[in-house]
């Protein structure tokens, strides 16, 4: 799979991860639950790494850390939550919970979600960074209203990640979110990579360009998420699923060349 190099370390993360949200909050008893081992064998079989969850989705974060402390043949998964709550003692108690229901010693990646509270929580995150506790820092957020505030406390604070959402049909934070985080070296996740759900409806009757070959997809969803990882400022996408078959082709998006310019401009005429 393809990586992109963290501004802050150089590190190569690859291009296509898992989000946890809904698919993975079910318990041991759910049916759906025997299916999740093989999301994350799709996963790591096709060299992704990173998993994002957060206390918000559930039992995402427990179904995660059992599943990984469940497998034989041990991962190196680039793990991911976040804090959303408010207080200083409040966010350290739900942050200790997410080491216990992830099972690790060390998280990767924490975000402080929707900006709530950050002026209590990062303080925490960097002493914690120091620590060696986590290895990264960032905020996320997922809604167009917040893109100001988003854009003054990028300015404001160092931070080594921004999570927020871009889809081929959302494409607002090209216009000042990413060419910022590019000025400031800030990797980007994305969520919600399929919009609001609808786009890949509106698209199952288009054809495919013909090119698509060419950039080695065979799929409208592999194609979206290809649009994506071709941004030079986007460094990880995250489709959410609990479906092996799933995992498997968002996966093979972070395969083969990237889009150029003139492709990507061609699917922007496709969704208006």
């Amino acid at each position: 799979m393809l990586t992109r190099p963290l501004p802050a370390t150089q590190e190569p993360l690859p291009v296509i991860g898992l989000g946890t949200y809904r698919g993975f909050d079910v318990a041991p008893a759910d049916g759906n639950y025997r299916n999740l081992p093989a999301v994350l064998d799709a996963l790591f079989d096709n060299s992704g790494s990173v998993i994002d969850s957060s206390p918000m989705y559930g039992r995402a974060e427990q179904t995660t850390g059992e599943l990984l402390t469940a497998r034989s043949v041990r991962a190196s998964p680039f793990l991911a939550t976040k804090v959303w709550t408010r207080g200083r003692a409040e966010g350290i108690a739900q942050m200790e919970r997410s080491f216990q229901l992830l099972q690790t010693e060390r998280i990767d990646l924490m975000q402080i979600h929707n900006l709530l509270d950050w002026q209590s929580h990062l303080p925490t995150l960097r002493e914690w960074k120091r620590q060696g506790r986590i290895r990264y820092i960032g905020i996320s957020h997922y809604t167009a209203s917040a893109y100001t505030e988003v854009e003054s406390l990028l300015r404001s604070e160092p931070l080594d990640f921004l999570q927020i959402n871009y889809a081929l049909d959302d494409r607002a934070v090209e216009n000042r979110l990413l060419p910022l985080c590019q000025e400031r070296g800030v990797a980007v996740i994305c969520n919600r990579p399929f919009g609001g759900g609808g786009l890949l409806a509106r698209l199952r009757s288009v054809p495919l360009p013909g090119w698509a070959q060419e950039v080695q997809v065979s799929s409208w969803s592999q194609l979206a998420l290809k649009f994506l990882v071709s941004h030079p400022a986007v460094t990880c996408v995250i489709p959410g699923t609990g479906n092996p078959r799933y995992m498997a082709e968002n996966a093979g998006a972070g395969f083969g060349p990237l889009l150029d310019e003139a492709q990507r401009r061609a699917l922007v005429g496709v969704v208006g």
